[in-house]
């Protein structure tokens, strides 16, 4: 405004000159330029105005406009068109005449001069205000231009002042408004009090430009009268009334050119949906773009390229979380595209998916393209299809490997290909919704495939479904059909037999039907049951209590040596883990439940995976990896999630004992409350609910709730023939209670039971657990006696949790038979055992007994560098810096015993075993067990 001021003063003077105002399309010229004008006139200036238009209606028409010429007199008709030589005549004449026309005003008065969109005036009417700009220094007469200066795809023409010398022309261009300023505008307009994320949300939708931030501002203000500033941007444009914004960005489109107008609704086509910030993309930078761009809509990438830097500089795009450059708000991007029917659209995703294809793109970017695409795309766009979604099964985004399957099956497939395809989807689609979707898809599958293997492929599918759904005997059924039809191929029929068989363990009256079956044909003809139908009788006949944890290993090993059919093994597989888990063989548990899921295609159903799993949690739970089990994603979600309630699974009741035994009763009890075992009766899945649910009541101190639910446990698992505590050790659990509320006797009945089971199978765990509660129950010198022996069979497991226990069993017989001091030694070893494990409840029991033995309370961890004494911490960094322990005895004045007891302490403190461990371990921060409890020593 100051410096058109001044050129105006100027004028007045005699010396007028050229102003040209540049800026973009919408960035407020027309607005500048009335100002200036305005400002012009109250100083005395005559103003003239004059708007330019793309098609005039004849030569020089601007020119005449503005000085108010009759224009009908422009161009009148002189001859044939041919006649190039009385036309040239009539311009100049017309010329000269408009000359004196401006002569004339300038006679008057000053003279200002507005003319608006000069870029759009004709040839003619430009080359007159070039020449009235050079001679405008002589008169008083002020020129000022709006000129549109935006990068566009096509290569700019000349602008007015390019035939101008520099010394000529004045020009100050616009610039896009800041967020503040953008955000004082919004604010002026609104009038109420907007919150600050609402301000800016509706600035990033107006990208800085004037135009279309009022525009935007008028659509929300219809919409909502009165309370604008509360009213939810929104993200496409269908949610606005009466469209001034749509319309701002059409028109902002049209003022830049049909080719760019392509590019920039190709790069919405693009940069749209879950894949905007590129990440799947091979090219993750705007030169990537700029050729992915170009080759769609066929223009120079250099120009792209060029575009995109423009456009992000004016802030109509921004980069996205990855780095790439799109649209700074989904309702422009939306905008940009209302100018385009579905049909075109569909065309564009289309030509980007060929065109990312041919550049090499990553299977998912192209796929995502052929989402939008219309189908058929070609044979390829099925490869595509079904190699993205394998990736996204492999990232764990089912929604993208179900939406890709499902836009595969829309291509022309053949039978067996679709019926892959049906398999994989109907497959994922009842994982991830857990009802009837997929069902029917995966009976379509099994019509459809062609060769006996695919058949049996899709018929495991479709009975893991249905079982999963609660309908185990249609799902045995469809196996049993199946395995009618399949004469000739043995191993195939062996599969399906052991399937059934697997499927029938969710119903009891089912299973118990099926394993006779199953065991009567293993005696009479061995190699019609196979090696995995013979690792499920191992397992039956473990939990039946009718073998020793030895026995069963050697007959599992003996299955894992011989061959399996590849659908068959992950049974063996699940079979074998589950036996090797209840044996104490952790490790190799582990093994064969992640070689079984290896096994396997996570994106097609088994009546087996579910199982392993299982298996892997229930390892997990025995070595008290409560943190490493909490971080399961099957675990977070059960937890997670407050309005899922579903019948309970093996998951629910890990993820309770989890919670339990790391202090979070709270959000245990929460779980517990969204699950019903009444809503599965006769699955296997409620009996290990009921005993974590039965264990989280005994931890609030309900026993009598607790043994409910331990007993109706051994009730469900005595029914299906699980007699053994290698499942759920409900027994020894439910005497706990009974001796809480008083009935010693039947406690004592049911410890020596378990006991007696424990000892038929014969491995440390269950017998030190049966031990320590038949001490509990016993009491005296006997009950003293079975509690030591107790701790020294468990030393033996890697189940720590069963040991902190026994441990702490013992310091209460010490204790309760007078002999508080020796208490406090197993005591203090189950607290820091405890603390090192993460177990809370286990830690703040042995604390309590600790203190009712007569220790003192202390601050200081059990663990970690914080629980070293001051000598321990001096003999340990002596240690540390290399000193021998005769130098250190020498140094310190000690005996040399003395000091390796001394080192000793500090090494299982710290959790290490050698020297050299020592300097990182003296680094590490106080451990992360300190919890709020108090400590206890002597």
């Amino acid at each position: 405004m100051a410096m058109v001021a001044a050129e105006a003063e100027r004028a007045r003077s005699g010396s007028g000159g050229l102003v040209l105002l540049k800026g973009a399309t919408g960035t407020g010229r027309t607005a500048l330029l009335e100002a200036v004008a305005d400002d012009a006139a109250e100083h005395g200036m005559r103003v003239l105005r004059v708007r330019c238009t793309p098609e005039p209606l004849a030569p020089l028409t601007a020119v005449c406009q503005l000085l108010g010429d009759r224009l009908e007199l422009a161009y009148p008709v002189l001859g044939p068109p041919d006649d190039a030589a009385a036309d040239s005549a009539f311009h100049r004449d017309r010329a000269a005449r408009l000359w004196r026309a401006l002569l004339k005003w300038t006679a008057e008065a000053p003279l200002f001069m507005a003319v608006d969109d000069v870029h759009l005036a004709d040839k003619p009417s430009c080359g007159w205000l070039i020449e009235a700009a050079r001679l405008a220094e002589r008169l008083p007469v002020l020129l000022v231009a709006t000129e549109r200066s935006q990068y566009d795809v096509e290569p700019p023409a000349f602008g007015l002042a390019h035939a101008l010398s520099p010394g000529l022309v004045r020009t100050h261009t616009l610039t896009p408004l800041s967020p503040h300023a953008a955000a004082e505008l919004v604010r002026s307009v609104v009038g109420a009090a907007p919150t600050q994320a609402w301000v800016d949300d509706v600035v990033r939708a107006g990208a800085g430009n004037p135009l279309l931030l009022k525009a935007l501002l008028d659509d929300l203000r219809a919409q909502s009268p009165g309370r604008t500033g509360t009213m939810t941007v929104p993200d496409t444009c269908a949610a606005l009334y009466p469209g001034a914004y749509p319309a701002a960005v059409s028109w902002w489109l049209d003022c830049a050119g049909t080719g760019t107008a392509e590019v920039a609704r190709a790069f919405a086509v693009v940069n749209g949906g879950r894949d905007a910030d590129g990440d799947h993309r091979r090219d993750t930078h705007d030169d990537g773009d700029a050729r992915l761009l170009a080759d769609m809509t066929g223009t120079d990438p250099a120009r792209v390229h060029g575009w995109l830097i423009a456009m992000a500089r004016l802030g109509l795009l921004r980069p996205g979380p990855a780095g790439r450059p799109r649209y700074a708000h989904p309702l422009l991007r939306d905008a940009v595209l209302s100018g385009w029917s579905g049909a075109r659209k569909g065309a564009a995703h289309a030509r980007a998916a060929e065109v990312m294809l041919r550049r090499g793109e990553s299977a998912e970017a192209v796929a995502g393209q052929l989402l939008r695409a219309p189908a058929p795309s070609g044979a390829w766009a099925v490869d595509i299809l079904l190699d993205a979604a394998a990736g996204a099964v492999t990232e764990s985004r089912t929604d993208d490997a179900v939406a890709f399957l499902r836009r595969a099956l829309d291509e022309a497939l053949t039978p067996a290909r679709r019926a892959a395809v049906l398999t994989e989807l109907g497959s994922l689609e009842f994982a991830a919704v857990g009802s009837a979707a997929g069902i029917p898809r995966l009976a379509e599958a099994v019509r459809l495939a062609d060769t006996p293997r695919d058949r049996v492929r899709s018929a495991l599918a479709l009975g893991t479904a249905l079982a999963g759904r609660g309908e185990q005997r249609a799902a045995v059924a469809v196996l049993d059909s199946l395995n009618e039809q399949l004469t000739g191929h043995q191993d195939l029929t062996r599969t399906l037999r052991t399937a059934s068989v697997l499927l029938s363990d969710h119903d009891q009256a089912a299973r118990r039907e099926a394993y006779g079956r199953l065991r009567d044909m293993a005696a009479r003809s061995p190699h019609l049951v196979g090696t995995a139908g013979l690792a499920l009788l191992v397992r039956y006949e473990s939990q039946a209590g009718l073998l020793s944890a030895r026995t069963a290993m050697e007959r599992i090993r003996a299955l894992l040596d011989e061959p399996a059919d590849p659908l068959a093994e992950p049974i063996l597989l699940g079979a074998a883990a589950a036996v090797a888990q209840w044996a104490d063989e952790l490790d190799e548990a582990a093994r064969l439940v992640e070689r079984g899921l290896a096994g396997q295609r996570t994106s097609l159903l088994h009546p087996m995976h579910a199982a392993l799993l299982n298996v892997r949690g229930d390892i997990a739970a025995a070595c008290g990896s409560y943190a490493e089990l909490l971080a399961e994603p099957d675990l977070r979600q059960a937890i997670e999630a407050p309005d899922d309630r579903r019948p309970p699974t093996n998951t629910h009741a890990l993820a309770v004992v989890a919670l339990v035994e790391t202090g979070r009763a709270r959000q245990a009890a929460a779980l517990v409350d969204r699950c019903d075992p009444r809503d599965a009766p006769d699955s296997v899945e409620p009996s290990p609910f009921l005993y974590a649910r039965g264990h989280l009541r005994a931890a609030c101190g309900d026993p009598a709730a607790a043994l409910d639910d331990f007993l109706e446990c051994g009730r469900r698992q005595s029914a299906r023939d699980v007699v053994s505590p290698v499942v759920t050790p409900w027994r020894t659990a439910a005497a706990e209670c009974r001796l809480a509320l008083g009935r010693p006797d039947e406690a004592l009945a049911l410890a020596q039971e378990e006991l007696w089971l424990a000892t038929v199978w014969n491995t440390p765990r269950l017998l030190g657990r049966g031990l320590r509660v038949l001490g509990t129950a016993t009491g005296g010198l006997r009950g003293l006696e079975l509690a030591e022996q107790a701790v020294r069979l468990l030393r033996d497991t890697p189940a720590e949790t069963e040991l902190i226990l026994a441990l702490t069993a013992q310091g209460r017989q010490f204790a309760a038979a007078g002999e508080r001091t020796r208490a406090r030694d197993p005591l203090r070893e189950a607290a820091e055992r405890a603390e090192r494990l993460g177990a809370v409840r286990l830690r703040s029991v042995a604390e309590h007994v600790l203190r009712e033995s007569g220790a003192r309370r202390t601050a200081k961890p059990y663990t970690g560098p914080a629980a070293l004494t001051d000598s321990e911490r001096r003999i340990a960094e002596l240690a540390a810096g290399g000193r021998t322990n005769a130098e250190i005895g020498e140094l310190l004045h000690l005996a040399r015993r003395t000091v390796e007891t001394h080192l000793t302490n500090v090494y299982r403190k710290l959790s290490i075993r050698r020297r050299a461990e020592l300097p990182t371990a003296l680094d590490r921060l106080p451990a992360d067990g300190k919890l709020g409890a108090c400590r206890c020593a002597q």
